[in-house]
């Protein structure tokens, strides 16, 4: 017993170090640990996601309580040190169905298996007193300090908060971070030419799974209470797709005509491609493109799994001119590359590894890609801007960049979107949802026509 116990540890140890120390995914890294470990007992499966996941999660709260009483901050720490007293220090705080003497005794025998048999008293001295005295851990003060007390409280870096604060203020802000430390919903689109929805409904209910319709968009449902996504019927058959609710919104925005032709120049893994071909009911044609042959494999196989027959699984480069497209499409997608700050809730390390810099560097790449494409809309043809962030720089400054330097302009996104939706910026053209406010992921959109 006390060797699974170990070995356990020694895997969550693993896929810290790999996200942490050679900034793989998160969601990349778990996926793969339990594929390779599904022999497990499922208790001790929900264990590694649990502590690998929660650990992530709060790393700033975590590394400010260490930081309180280890003499050896966290960032002079070896890696392997410092990423076992992490998942300690969340099992001490987080879990109380794990006994203190546990973690700390198991915390130190792994610090000894992986060579640091010197460092045992460290480990195990400094987990003792974080035990014995977490309850008298002093935080940054939300009167005071409102910036600090957010980034311990959520473990969010305090630049980007900074930003988010400037632009939509403090109690927003603290709604945004509540959001990304719930559970995100699944939501699934049905596929409504191959299955009505009370199919669809009976079919997952037929699996033990909960269903919620949701009230913004007819199409969509919410579930929860399933084990393999992989293994559900309705996904089997291409009659669902899982897709967030804002992801969906797209194609309502874009809301092409019977016969129209579409390019996504960024299209993987192809939720919003597929629910264009869906709205054009088989007319038209759908071109999905994007940069690798893994992207492009992944398109294709949802095309297959989806029957859908107006649309193709292209390679191609977005920052390259392709002259054959032209003013050839009467809707391009433009769901861009980008910082990814909307989606935390679903890939927490996200927030650990975007800078400021890298921002900078995604927003010259959204610009080139955009000069790139644009004339691949026809005159009077529709262009949707997309991206899942929350700042200003990738979405608003963006979009006031292109209208400047490009011959479109912005249109009401209103009447495709629900009335609960409406605001000022909807009727002027774009939609800016935060998770939290709203029940999607974080996500912008703006619907532009091209007049020349």
């Amino acid at each position: 017993m006390t060797t699974e116990v170990i070995n356990l540890r020694e895997i969550i140890l693993g896929v810290l170090m790999e996200v942490m120390e050679e900034e793989a995914y998160s969601h990349v890294v778990l996926r793969e640990v339990l594929e390779k470990y599904q022999y497990l007992e499922k208790r001790d499966r929900a264990f590694i996601s649990r502590v690998s996941e929660g650990t992530l999660e709060n790393l700033i709260q975590i590394d400010y309580i260490l930081n309180q009483f280890s003499t050896v901050k966290t960032e002079d720490m070896k890696p392997a040190i410092r990423n076992i007293l992490r998942m300690a220090v969340y099992q001490l705080k987080y879990m109380d169905n794990v006994p203190d003497s546990a973690v700390c005794n198991e915390s130190v025998k792994l610090a000894q298996r992986k060579g640091f048999y010197n460092l045992k008293g460290f480990v195990n001295g400094v987990l003792r007193s974080i035990a014995r005295n977490l309850d008298k851990v002093v935080y940054p003060d939300r009167q005071a300090m409102p910036v600090p007390y957010l980034s311990v409280t959520y473990s969010m870096p305090e630049w980007i908060l900074k930003n988010w604060v400037d632009a939509y203020g403090f109690d927003t802000v603290e709604t945004i971070c509540k959001a990304f430390q719930e559970e995100p919903p699944t939501y699934l689109r049905c596929n409504l030419n191959k299955a009505s929805k009370a199919q669809i409904i009976e079919s997952l209910e037929s699996q033990r799974i909960a269903v919620k319709e949701v009230s913004c968009l007819d199409y969509a449902l919410e579930i929860s209470n399933y084990n393999y996504l992989k293994a559900v019927d309705a996904f089997k058959n291409g009659w669902v797709q899982v897709q967030d609710i804002s992801s969906m919104l797209v194609a309502e925005a874009a809301d092409p005509k019977w016969g129209d032709y579409c390019i996504d120049v960024c299209a993987a893994p192809g939720g919003k491609a597929l629910h264009l071909a869906d709205k054009l009911k088989g007319s038209g044609f759908v071109e999905a493109r994007d940069l690798t042959e893994a992207k492009v494999a992944l398109l294709k196989e949802n095309i297959e799994r989806t029957g859908v027959i107006n649309m193709q699984a292209n390679r191609a480069d977005a920052t390259i001119f392709y002259p054959a497209s032209a003013e050839k499409a009467d809707v391009l997608l433009c769901d861009l590359p980008c910082s990814g700050l909307g989606v935390i809730g679903r890939k927490q390390d996200i927030k650990y590894k975007m800078t400021p810099a890298k921002q900078a560097e995604i927003v010259k790449l959204q610009r080139k890609i955009l000069d790139t494409v644009y004339p691949y809309v026809k005159v009077g043809g529709t262009l949707i801007y997309s991206t899942c962030t929350i700042g200003a720089e990738e979405n608003q400054y963006n979009l006031k960049w292109f209208l400047e330097h490009y011959p479109f302009r912005l249109e009401s996104i209103d009447p495709y979107l629900s009335e609960e939706l409406h605001s000022k910026t909807t009727q002027a053209g774009y939609l800016q949802l935060l998770p939290g406010v709203h029940h999607s992921d974080g996500f912008f959109l703006a619907r532009l026509t091209r007049i020349g």
